[in-house]
């Protein structure tokens, strides 16, 4: 069968020679589909013939397009993080933002400028307008990966944002006085977990997700295998996340003398258990950081939250001069264009070297001295 056939919008008009009859051709639900116009003497003739078709494939598809509260949910269920931190701001964004102002609308109305106008709008900070961007452009993706709509260019591509890089405000980290004074201020168990936090550099998710057996005595290793946001247990945060950190002998013996003292030294209990929940659960993150904040009000330091810890660690690493290799691998970031394709591997000696002096700071105010081995 020889075809001659005149693309237009909405589908193909193609002469059917065999039977000189114009047909009409269209894609839907990515199955091609034809019907027959009949007999007519031009082609004008049969496209002008096929334009109730157009328009009411036009509306079809319009039917069809969802909208962005049914994506929502769809994406929620089939493509959102599993890993709760993550999903957690993913759900407020997407609930108390995109929602209430979208929820209704076909997601093709979300074009780049009533979104950016709409953004512009938002009393938020660059980097949240960002997060919000973000979640409209995987809503697009979402619907083109599912065919609801013809894949095409998302339309968030061309949003900007002003200040979504930008810092509000500068990381805190403390001096070595400053982190003495916090650490002397603060009560049991809350100087424990201060001290543990501040000599790894952990978030403070994995920190409260610590079990005893995480804790390889004979190896002196200390193993990260999960974290515990808003006393929900989930993975952690990178797969370099869960590598083992060598633990220094000040920090061992500290960690032996805290496992003495807690009602829940068991393997299978958490490490920084708390009374509270009569073990099942440790202290919560907003507990930590009201000791910490306590402390620091006292000590006259100013704001100091659980993450001001991890960068006073990254801090004093560098302070004591220990090398960008092995501070990438000390601070488990997962980077691998600067921590292998870049710095190259680390010795491991030189990790142990760095997390003993990083203790005796933090036990001493000085990196030369060493803790006194029990008699």
């Amino acid at each position: 069968m020889r075809q001659r056939k005149r693309k237009s919008r909405g589908g193909s008009v193609v002469l059917d020679r065999r039977s000189n009859e114009w047909r009409f051709f269209w894609w839907e639900a990515g199955k091609r589909k034809s019907k027959v116009l009949g007999r007519f003497p031009s082609k004008r003739a049969a496209s002008n013939a096929a334009e109730g078709l157009r328009q009411q494939l036009g509306e079809k598809r319009s039917d069809v397009v969802p909208t962005v509260n049914a994506l929502i949910e769809a994406y929620l269920a089939e493509k959102a993080p599993e890993r709760y931190s993550t999903r957690r701001p993913y759900d407020a964004w997407l609930r108390l933002y995109i929602n209430p102002r979208w929820g209704d609308s076909p997601i093709t109305e979300l074009q780049a400028r009533p979104v950016e106008t709409w953004l512009q709008s938002l009393p938020l900070k660059g980097r949240s307008k960002s997060s919000i961007r973000f979640l409209v452009s995987a809503l697009w993706d979402f619907a083109m990966w599912r065919g609801d709509i013809a894949t095409q260019r998302n339309p968030m591509e061309l949003v900007r944002i002003k200040g979504a890089s930008t810092r509000t405000r500068e990381p805190r980290s403390m001096t070595i006085e400053e982190g003495h004074s916090l650490l002397q201020r603060l009560e049991e168990p809350f100087r424990t977990i201060g001290t543990v936090q501040l000599c790894f550099g952990l978030r403070i998710s994995e920190l409260l997700g610590l079990k005893w057996s995480d804790i390889d005595w004979l190896r002196a290793e200390l193993r990260i295998q999960r974290s515990i946001v808003r006393q929900r247990v989930g993975d952690t945060k990178t797969a370099g996340s869960r590598k083992p950190m060598k633990i220094a002998d000040e920090m061992l013996e500290l960690l032996k003398v805290w496992k003495q003292q807690s009602k829940f030294s068991g393997g299978d209990d958490w490490v920084f258990a708390s009374p509270v929940q009569l073990g099942r659960l440790p202290w919560s993150a907003d507990a930590v950081g009201r000791a910490y904040q306590k402390a620091a009000t006292a000590a006259g330091i100013g704001h100091v939250g659980t993450h001001a810890l991890r960068h006073t660690y990254r801090s004093w690493l560098d302070a004591i001069g220990t090398p960008i290799t092995v501070q990438q691998r000390l601070m488990r970031h997962s980077d691998i264009r600067t921590t292998m394709n870049v710095y190259g591997d680390v010795v491991t000696s030189e990790a142990a070297d760095a997390q003993g002096k990083i203790a005796a700071l933090a036990l001493y105010g000085n990196s030369t001295q060493t803790a006194r081995k029990p008699s």
